[in-house]
């Protein structure tokens, strides 16, 4: 893993791996889809300022981090958690933005879900990824709308020899020695003098995960095999690609992830069919599964030398199905009861995205992006579908968004480069909830001026200095808009824009013998999306929400990471992070900010025990966060926290390099078998085991 302030002048490995003498191999630059980038140029190495995190393939595999939220927890500035509740999602936090403030993309195109953009960072397989792009505070807005606080980017392989493959099978287990998990990938590639093709497949079947064994068993939840853990996640990637001169490539790529999964269960609450009823301000948990979490991408990327300029595009169709199953228990076996339903969502956007680029003498580089995406949203409801219930009537919502944005580059002296950029963006609904018979609710827009402006600074041998400021927001999702809440909310289809001002100062560079990559931020939150009381009540007489932009707050801390060589033989890695965010609300005086711990840090050792084995033990710390109660207080103007203890995590792996084309990876995480919770509730997995072999040709 490394992080850059420029790319190409700032390529220093921060995380794991840091020395190739006792290093695996690190991908090659060139086996990145460049295309798919978000940080870097067709062309070259040039980067936009800031500070951006790289996580390689055999970085991910080192140590068996198959999803997305795995493979980012040990990255400096990040924080992993999970909703809990009855969706229980895998969580990334940059620098304390959270999924919605932070957009994903695969191959530089964004993966968002138009009702509500919950996305679970768990269904995110790693293995066919070349680099993981991870960009903190400092987005350009060029990449588009959102970036609030960070991006994230998977960028998949392109080929580089004229025949070349690599297969993967695995296997993991927890600590009673039984198999939960099996995976397995297969990816193909040519390239040949003017085109190259590329297609991969992967697997993972998961029984779930064991628990530690200092656990105390519960009514709930009993020790060994976590319930309702169990998933099933695969994706297929095909590329083509023309390149009829040294300069300019047109690609075809098409992508299908499917997943299916269940939720564990808070072990401390109330389960229809397992516990008693409910006690004084408990509720039965909800009883729900997602057979399908499905994702398709159809996409046209181009890159074109015009003169002294270039012309790149990315056109693209996506597919969003999913379906949610409400049973009447935690058996999961029938669904005749009034709260029973199957709730299926069938999404589809539609995108174009266009940049430019041309000098403007010696000195300036301008820039220019234009994004335009339409995404529709179709909710259909079977309720009571094991007594034969028939669908609701599909309600379909329509929204479009699209983003103009400049930016120049200037190249003040041979040592100081200053960025400056600016965006329009707008969103705007079309359609609301609207069905066959009903003109549906009330349509809203929002639309934000986004800037931003950096500093680059290299003087000789000194590493390199920068400085940056921006002004970003994230507009509001469907669900922050429309939902109601199962009756518990009032719609606000005019809802505004969350905005950041982002400030960072940042350094790179070698100190004696180490490499040091440091920076200092802060984030100043305006304008907070936050369910706010409305002092009515229903029908059943609840109390109503409405979501309003009332929030604010600020993120505040520093972030260092270091790698050594320590001789032939020994390679040190390690990263430090120190994040404070505070949070008003008019409201609730005493809303507080969760799932991110104050401190977080990790340390790596690579020993090259032998020419052909290394050995490579770490571990990973995080001290307390706030989980907010199981209970709640009746007013809902008021809210309960629960602390959850901080931890240490062990780990242990290793890589045989049996021949030049084989090699195995084998090791142990939580090698202690630590029981700890990022959720109140939610148990983490305890010591598990993995096992990969590897084959390339």
């Amino acid at each position: 893993m490394r992080v850059t302030t420029k790319a190409g002048l700032l390529c220093a490995t921060i995380l794991g791996w840091a020395a190739t003498s006792v290093a695996a191999q690190v991908a090659e630059p060139s086996q990145i889809f460049v295309l798919g980038t978000i940080t870097l140029t067709a062309d070259s190495d040039e980067s936009r300022g800031g500070t951006t995190t790289s996580v390689t393939s055999d970085e991910v595999l080192r140590s068996n981090r198959t999803s997305l939220d795995d493979a980012l927890r040990v990255a400096p500035g990040v924080q992993v958690g999970n909703t809990g509740g009855s969706r229980n999602e895998r969580l990334i936090h940059v620098r304390g933005f959270d999924r919605f403030q932070v957009p994903l993309s695969v191959d530089g195109i964004r993966v968002y879900l138009p009702a509500d953009n919950r996305l679970d960072y768990g269904r995110f397989l790693t293995p066919d990824l070349a680099e993981i792009q991870l960009q903190k505070g400092y987005v350009s807005v060029l990449n588009g709308p959102g970036g609030m606080g960070g991006a994230i980017n998977l960028v998949t392989r392109q080929p580089t020899q004229p025949f070349e493959g690599e297969a993967r099978l695995g296997i993991e287990a927890g600590n009673r020695g039984d198999v939960t998990a099996r995976s397995g990938f297969l990816s193909l590639g040519t390239r040949q003098q003017d085109y190259w093709l590329q297609g991969s497949y992967m697997r993972r079947d998961s029984d779930g995960f064991y628990l530690s064994r200092d656990y105390e068993p519960r009514p709930q939840q009993g020790a060994g095999l976590r319930d309702n853990s169990d998933t099933d996640d695969s994706r297929l990637n095909l590329k083509a690609g023309w390149t009829p001169n040294a300069n300019d490539e047109y690609v075809l790529s098409y992508t299908r992830q499917t997943g299916s999964k269940k939720a564990p269960y808070n072990i401390d609450q109330p389960i229809r069919g397992i516990t008693d009823a409910p006690g004084p301000g408990q509720s039965w948990q909800r009883d729900w599964t997602w057979p399908e979490w499905d994702l398709d991408s159809f996409a046209f990327y181009s890159h074109t030398e015009l003169g002294g300029g270039y012309l790149k595009t990315r056109a693209y169709y996506n597919r969003f199905d999913n379906l949610l199953s409400a049973w009447d228990d935690a058996s999961h076996s029938a669904q005749t009861e009034r709260r029973a339903f199957d709730s299926r969502y069938k999404d589809r956007a539609w995108g174009l995205s266009l940049e430019a680029g041309a000098d403007l003498g010696a000195a300036n580089t301008l820039r220019g992006a234009l994004h335009y995406r339409r995404d529709k949203h179709r909710s259909i409801q079977f309720s009571q579908p094991g007594l034969g219930g028939g669908a609701d009537p599909t309600e379909v919502s329509e929204e479009k968004t699209w983003s103009l944005a400049l930016e120049n580059t200037w190249q003040a002296r041979d040592d100081l480069s200053v960025i400056a950029g600016i965006s329009y963006d707008r969103a705007e609904v079309l359609k609301a909830d609207r069905t066959a018979d009903d003109a549906g609710l009330p349509t809203g827009s929002s639309d934000a001026v986004n800037w931003q402006l950096a500093a680059i600074w290299q003087p000789d041998s000194r590493g390199e200095f920068h400085a940056s400021l921006s002004s970003r927001t994230r507009f509001p999702t469907l669900f922050d808009r429309y939902s109601t809440r199962f009756g518990s909310a009032v719609p606000n289809p005019d809802l505004k824009s969350e905005r950041a001002l982002n400030v960072e100062l940042g350094y790179g560079g070698d100190l004696g013998p180490a490499r040091i990559e440091t920076a200092l931020f802060y984030s100043k939150v305006r304008d907070m999306i936050q369910s706010v009381p409305t002092g009515e009540l229903n029908d059943e007489g609840e109390a109503l929400s409405q979501s309003r932009n009332v929030g604010d707050g600020t993120y505040k801390g520093f972030e260092v990471a270091a790698s050594w060589e320590l001789g032939d033989r020994f390679g040190l890695v390690a990263n430090y992070t120190y994040l404070h965010r505070d949070i008003s609300d008019p409201i609730r005086a005493d809303y507080r900010p969760t799932d991110t711990p104050r401190h977080s840090a990790y340390l790596r050792l690579d020993w090259r025990a032998m020419d052909n084995l290394t050995i490579s033990p770490s571990v990973e710390f995080s001290s307390s966060r706030l989980s907010e109660s199981a209970i709640q207080p009746e007013d809902p103007a008021q809210i309960a926290y629960t602390r959850m203890g901080g931890f240490g995590l062990a780990n242990l792996d290793a890589e045989w390099q049996a021949t030049e084309q084989a090699s195995v990876v084998f090791g142990i995480r939580n090698l202690f078998d630590r029981n700890y919770q990022l959720v109140e509730g939610y148990p983490e997995p305890g010591r598990s085991f993995f096992l990969t072999t590897r084959v390339t040709f």
